[in-house]
């Protein structure tokens, strides 16, 4: 079996978050997704810098290939996420996703 990298052999979807989140910045989505099927996605997706407001209701892993994103809980301290860094939301977090520098991460969404 011959593997491709995802960004070549998947189409990509262009996306924003919906205008009335946008805090600031004018943050833009490119989604690879590989896998949709059963409740579970899985994908490479990247952003441009701004801030949003985000909310969960589905299980996500992450892992950090490039930039630099700040995640704040509602109530919570900023977490800064980076290259190499791994993390998971759970369902009912919401607050906020700021990207400083245009982020690139592979997800697994589990429904």
């Amino acid at each position: 079996m011959h593997i491709l990298p995802v960004t070549t052999s998947v189409p990509p979807e262009h996306d924003a978050p919906a205008p009335g989140r946008v805090i600031s910045g004018d943050p833009r989505f490119t989604t690879w997704n590989l896998e949709e099927r059963d409740g579970l996605y899985c994908g490479i997706w990247e952003a441009t810098p701004g801030k949003w407001r985000i909310r969960y209701d589905e299980w996500e892993y992450c892992r950090i290939l490039s930039g630099v994103s700040i995640l704040t809980e509602d109530g919570g301290a900023p977490q800064r996420y980076e290259a190499g860094d791994s993390f998971i939301i759970r369902p009912g977090f919401t607050g906020t996703w700021e990207v400083v520098e245009t982020t690139r991460k592979d997800y697994v969404i589990r429904l």
